[in-house]
């Protein structure tokens, strides 16, 4: 695995300077050798990607690439390492790993190149905020929660840093936040943990979408990986549409098509965040939200991970405004609190 990892590599460009078997040896190697990106496992021997990349992280901070196996316990150790600094990941098949590994557009040259242009210092960790009720405990929401179809709905874009970034902006969002869709760049069954992960850290109900979920007040749908999602409308009430379809901009789920729906369906009475992320996906998106007359915004360079969404979006005029990350939830809270202007 090592020596196609490292020839994939190489081919594209990048300068590999040394491999290990397992955390004892590459930590010696790392001291001396200063690597500008690391690319780590997440099950090795003699440590665990987790101690390993916090030992990295407190001691000598690099940006690092997990590049993990696909399986639901990999999922949770993969997001573990995003939480505590990992910049993004690359997955791994159980199946066919001879010919992905061999395979120069398997995404790991992509992660390495934005990975080296990442700001480790860009997000803070998360507080979570106290939960006041168990999930168990929630009341239910009433059904007339959407009889106006002036209540907003907030569509999120994000990508390579996301995990830290969603934790960031979560924990400053109360309870009665407006309905959220997120678009997160994951792969199939990593969005699920990303999902229980969050709706187990705030006060909030967090869940990975399905095809006809509401979307209401106090509630975080994150789009399945694998899958579109779309906002959608049934009389007064938003509701999620996820269905198969094409790659666009090369990834499912695409944040464009998200925005595209949002544009289409919610006009006016949306809210638009682009933030932290590689490429140019939900740039374009962004644009036909503000010009449907949505409120967007986009996250700024010095809290972004990687300014790569956020940046395309601003050159096209799609962003209202430029914000921090420490301002979004307040800014999200008062915007929604403003009734959508009438055309």
């Amino acid at each position: 695995v090592r020596k196609h990892l490292a020839e994939v590599l190489t081919a594209g460009g990048i300068q590999v300077v040394a491999t290990a078997q397992d955390p004892l040896f590459a930590w010696p190697k790392i001291q001396a050798l200063r690597p500008n990106v690391i690319v780590l496992d997440v099950e090795m021997p003699r440590m665990d990607g987790i101690s390993f990349l916090r030992k990295i992280m407190a001691e000598l901070p690099t940006p690092v690439v997990m590049c993990s196996t696909l399986t639901e316990a990999g999922c949770e150790t993969t997001l573990q390492a995003l939480a505590a600094g990992a910049v993004s990941f690359v997955t791994k098949p159980r199946l066919g790993l001879k010919s992905f590994l061999e395979d120069g557009s398997n995404g790991l040259v992509d992660a390495v190149k934005a990975a080296a242009r990442a700001k480790l210092n860009a997000v803070a960790p998360a507080a979570p905020r106290p939960a006041t009720l168990s999930p168990a405990a929630r009341p239910a929401t009433p059904a007339s929660a959407l009889a106006e179809t002036t209540d907003r709905v907030v569509a999120i874009g994000i990508s390579t840093g996301g995990v830290q970034t969603i934790e960031a902006l979560l924990a400053q969002l109360p309870r009665n936040a407006p309905g959220i869709m997120v678009v997160q760049h994951m792969p199939e069954k990593f969005t699920a943990s990303l999902a229980a992960r969050l709706n187990s850290l705030f006060d909030l109900e967090v869940l990975e979408a399905r095809d006809g979920d509401r979307v209401i007040n106090g509630r975080v749908l994150i789009a399945p990986g694998g899958k579109h999602m779309r906002l959608c409308r049934s009389g007064a009430q938003y509701l999620a549409e996820v269905r198969d379809g094409p790659l666009i901009n090369r990834h499912r789920p695409s944040v464009d098509v998200l925005f595209r729906s949002v544009a289409q369906h919610a006009g006016r009475n949306a809210i638009g965040l682009i933030m932290t992320g590689m490429g140019d996906d939900g740039a374009r998106g962004l644009r036909d939200m503000h010009d449907a007359g949505a409120v967007t915004a986009a996250q700024d360079e010095a809290s972004c991970v990687v300014f790569g969404m956020p940046n395309e979006a601003i050159k096209l005029g799609a962003a209202d405004v430029v914000l921090n990350l420490a301002d979004i939830g307040a800014w999200i809270m008062r915007t929604a609190a403003q009734r959508p202007a009438l055309a």
